[in-house]
């Protein structure tokens, strides 16, 4: 009987042997394989067939493949934008954007090359001088930034050399020991009122920022003024020079504090570390350019001396209008998202009268640099603090406090602000805050406040709030309860720091409710 393993030699066989050519010795397993295993000839060839096919087809399509295509996926880094690409043989990363060009792309298209190079230069310039997540009005701040300082470093070479000729530096009849005192004298005495100028003011770094920032600017530009006359009174030069280094060094004192908070506001993706180091960048290259200004001006009036000696007076006021201006500017460009009484005040009073929370950006337009004498006084203002006796209307405070509980964490008081001789007194709001109380707390007083002071212009006279006062705080709290949640919803949508508010040192006062 003839086995199946083996084909008869009167069967058509689909290979054929070849006596010549080498044998290739086959794995016992596989021989164990061929033994036990059941396979047709004629299907091993055909699937042999069309494995051979399939590489076939592959070969022709790669063959018949002759332009590149692109790969679902790419690349976009801050100052780039790259695809993978595949051109038959080898995996690659090419630009999209336009920025990539080599030597030979010279000779084919100058022009659209030079666009191309130009881009390029532009684009790593911003990448050198702005961080690369900022807010939209980053980039209006630093314009107004390089106004400031490019005036303030020419202001400051200016100021500088009048000072080097006042103590005689570049006279033969020039005392040098005296001059070195004087010169550090000055630096001691300024420093030493910076100190103390910090720490009286350090929790106004934080509730009025650009207040004390752009005073402190005027300030820096009136020292300025100050040494500009130490050539005209060289007699008078330690005094002189003392004053404006006072003034100089307060000024360095507040832009060092306000300066974090400032590029916080611009840092929306938590890079206050890139945000301060671009800062310093630019401050370093505009305060370059300015020195470069002054020096330059010096040069032209090199061989006029009566123009030399009047230069600085010529130029103080011009430099002094373009450095406070952009200052101004610039402030008016950093939206705080910080919370404030005063920024407190307006979102509340903007939620109660057109029904919206505003966006930091619209509070900043509303706050501007908060100078104190550009607004007048708010009837019935709101202020936090403690009862003060003289101001305070004595029996509407008594009952105020003798009807508290330990559930109450501030009460709300009216108080007198004129003196009791004017006849036609103003009032005030007062907000006292309790031991304990936090962020929320505050929030709920000063929206309490705000609908008492909204129940008050129904009222009419000043007696006739005085009568209804109770009535109008009751009815001030049912509307607080009901609202105060949707509206701390609200402010922590639209990027408000609701965690903290930053008040000042009389803001921060509290009492203590004693439990009977």
């Amino acid at each position: 009987m003839q086995s199946n393993l083996y084909p008869s030699t009167h069967t058509r066989c689909c290979f054929s042997w070849n006596p010549d050519r080498p044998q290739i010795p086959t794995p016992k397993i596989l021989k164990h394989k061929l033994k036990t295993s059941i396979i047709s000839p004629c299907v091993s060839t055909s699937l042999k067939t069309s494995l051979n096919f399939g590489e076939e087809k592959f070969n022709k399509q790669q063959e018949e493949t002759t332009l590149p295509f692109y790969l679902p996926v790419s690349v976009r880094k801050s100052d780039s934008h790259s695809r993978y690409i595949w051109d038959g043989k080898d995996l690659k990363l090419v630009s999209v954007d336009g920025n990539a060009f080599s030597i030979s792309d010279f000779d084919s298209n100058f022009e659209d090359t030079v666009h191309k190079l130009v881009r390029i230069c532009v684009s790593a310039i911003r990448n050198f001088f702005l961080p690369r997540e900022v807010s939209r009005n980053y980039l209006e701040y630093v314009k107004w930034k390089f106004v400031h300082r490019v005036s303030s470093s020419a202001l400051q070479v200016l100021a500088t050399q009048a000072m080097l000729r006042a103590i005689g530096i570049g006279n033969s009849r020039s005392l040098p020991l005296a001059a070195a005192l004087n010169w550090v004298l000055k630096d001691g005495l300024g420093r030493l009122c910076r100190c103390i100028y910090t720490a009286s003011l350090a929790s106004s770094f934080d509730t009025n920022l650009k207040r004390v920032r752009f005073c402190t600017s005027v300030l820096f530009s009136l020292s300025i003024g100050v040494e500009l006359l130490t050539p005209v009174f060289p007699q008078y030069f330690l005094m002189l020079a003392s004053i404006a280094n006072i003034a100089k060094q307060i000024s360095l004192a507040c832009y060092l504090a306000t300066s974090t908070a400032v590029h916080r506001s611009f840092a929306i993706a938590d890079n206050l570390g890139e945000v301060s180091a671009k800062g310093q960048i630019q401050t370093v290259c505009f305060d370059n350019l300015g020195l470069t200004l002054a020096a330059t001006l010096n040069i032209l009036s090199a061989n006029n001396p009566r123009l030399q000696a009047g230069l600085p007076f010529v130029m103080y006021p011009v430099f002094s209008v373009l450095d406070l201006f952009g200052i101004y500017q610039g402030l008016k460009h950093v939206h705080l998202q910080t919370l404030t009484k005063d920024r407190l005040n307006i979102i509340i009073s903007t939620w109660i009268q057109q029904g919206f929370v505003p966006s930091p950006e619209e509070v900043s337009k509303q706050e501007g640099i908060g100078l104190s004498w550009s607004r007048g006084r708010e009837p019935w203002s709101i202020r936090i603090g403690c009862l003060n006796p003289r101001r305070c209307t004595a029996k509407l405070s008594v009952m105020t406090m003798q009807s508290l509980n330990s559930e109450d964490f501030y009460f709300l008081s009216p108080e007198s602000l004129t003196s009791e001789l004017k006849r036609n007194q103003e009032y005030g709001v007062l907000l006292s805050l309790r031991e304990g109380a936090d962020t929320t707390d505050v929030i709920r007083g000063i929206l309490h406040a705000s609908y008492v002071r909204k129940g008050i212009e129904a009222c009419g006279s000043s007696s006739a709030v005085l009568k209804q006062w109770f009535n109008l705080v009751e009815d001030g709290k049912r509307l607080t309860e009901q609202n105060m949640s949707f509206l701390y919803e609200q402010m922590l949508s639209l990027g408000w720091a609701c965690k903290n508010i930053l008040l000042s040192t009389q803001e921060q006062a509290r009492y203590s409710f004693i439990a009977d």
